[in-house]
Order: structure tokens, then sequence, then C-alpha cells
């Protein structure tokens, strides 16, 4: 039996885009909403999704150009604000007002976004290995989003996966194939092709000033955020973290065990920091 339903709705610029819900409408928990990494979609989150499903409300999106949603025509809407402008239309449609965000990588990033654009809103973070600034595997990210590497079946996108993603460490077979399933798509001409509009990276080649990353993580500084690190991330470096809490008061972390970028949060640690996390909502 599915553990949740699926919906579209329209973008402010017409495009159809993917969600899904999870655990009751209404609830004395407050709601969470998922947001993924650059390239990854809601079926990251599904194993997180169904344990608090037992409680409160989750949402998964699906940005443009990504999974289930559609591939926008115009590549510079594959940017964050366009990003923010959709997620704040979707909370609009679900009816809530106050949510606590899961932001794995980009999504953590449009988590502090959200702390600028609508602060009320927010309640809680949770960042799933991202800080306001990037180690060095943030170029190998980039070069691999752009890419399309179509796979004849799934032996092979799993060889692929293992090559590509070398540091994530998953806690049982079945995680593993999800994120694997969750990665690729078989298409018309019978071959597994990215679940992703490789178009996504255009935007993030032009030269252009990043914004001030450590003004909108300071966004969050009246809200309680919990922190989640692969140990041996190349995303979210130790001094990194020690800045981050340094600079927040509210802030727990936590580094999750022989991974890297990024944590499933199936991993016992993980799931033992999120329960408590959330036990505040």
């Amino acid at each position: 039996m599915d553990t949740f339903s699926e919906h579209r709705f329209t973008s402010q610029d017409g495009l159809s885009l993917y969600y899904r819900t999870y655990g009751p409408q209404r609830s004395h928990h407050l709601p969470v909403l998922c947001l993924p990494g650059l390239t990854r979609n809601a079926d990251d989150f599904h194993g997180l999704a169904e344990r608090l499903g037992e409680s409160r409300q989750v949402i998964s999106l699906d940005y443009r150009g990504r999974g289930r949603s559609s591939y926008d025509p115009s590549p510079k809407n594959y940017q964050p604000r366009t990003y923010l402008e959709d997620i704040r239309h979707l909370l609009t449609i679900v009816g809530v007002h106050r949510v606590i965000v899961v932001g794995t990588s980009m999504g953590g990033l449009l988590a502090m976004g959200l702390g600028v654009i609508i602060p009320s809103t927010l309640a809680g973070v949770i960042l799933n290995d991202i800080g306001p600034e990037f180690g060095t595997g943030i170029s190998r990210i980039f070069a691999y989003a752009g890419i399309d590497r179509p796979m004849p079946d799934w032996e092979n996108a799993a060889r692929e996966f293992r090559r590509v993603f070398k540091n994530t460490i998953f806690q049982t077979d079945d995680d593993m194939n999800s994120a694997i399933r969750a990665t690729w798509r078989e298409e018309s001409d019978g071959m597994l092709h990215v679940n992703w509009d490789i178009r996504i990276v255009e935007p993030l080649t032009k030269k252009q000033p990043l914004p001030d990353m450590w003004k909108l993580f300071r966004s969050l500084r009246r809200l309680p955020v919990l922190a989640l690190r692969g140990e041996i991330s190349e995303i979210l470096d130790p001094e990194t973290l020690h800045r981050m809490a340094a600079e927040h008061d509210g802030l727990t972390h936590v580094d999750v065990k022989q991974t890297g970028h990024a944590p499933s949060m199936n991993e016992p640690e993980s799931v033992k920091a999120i329960n408590d996390f959330l036990e505040n909502f």
C-alpha cells in the first residue's frame, strides 16, 4: 500500500510541478517540507518521510527540471530565485503557514533563502551536509550534473552510481537501490537517462558573483537548526561547520560516520538527531 499521495500544481509561469505528501493533513505537529539536492528529487526522502509521516504531514517536491516535474523551456529559469517562488507557491497551495524545512545540499541553501523571503513561515531547519561555504566536491557535482550518461540496464546504472558517489554509504541495499532508481529513468529509446534536465547547470556556469551565503545563513539565526554532516563530506568542511556553530547559538550538529555527501538520513545517528530535534515541534 502506498504511504504517500501524488499531486501536481502549476507554477507561476505555467509549468506542471510534482510533489507528494505523507501523513495526516491535520496534526498537532508542524508539517515538514523536504527540499532535495541539485539533481535529486522527492524519492530521496522516502524513508525519512515514511517515518515522520506517522505523526505529521510531510511534503516532498521535485523541482522544475527534475524527476516527474516538467522541464523548463528556458534554462535561465534554473536558478534559486525561481525555485524559491515555486516553493512559496507550493506552500500556499497546500495551505501550510508554518513549516520545518529539511534541505539536502542545494535544498539547504534554499532553506536559507526562505529565511530571507518568508521568515515567519519557518519554524526550524535541518541542513543536510551543506553550509555557507562549499568544499572541493562542488566542482565534481557541477561536472556530472551537466552530462547525460545513458545506461543500458540497472546493473550498469548501479555500477556507475557507485563510481560517481563512492563516498556515499547506505545502511541497507534497499537504500542504495532507491537512490539509484531516483537517479535514472527509462525513456522511449529503451535506455536509462539521468532523471534531470542536464541544462540545470547552465546558469551555474556563468561568471556571476554569488550572494553572501553567510548573510543567508544568518537569516536562520533565530530558528532552531540541526546540521548533519557526512564524516568524509567533500562539500561541508569541518571548519565551515565550526563557524556555523559559532555564529548560531541554537545550532545542533551531528557527524554521520563513514559517509560523504550526502547522508541518506536513514543512518542511526541521523534518525536519532532528527527525532530529537523534532520533539520540540
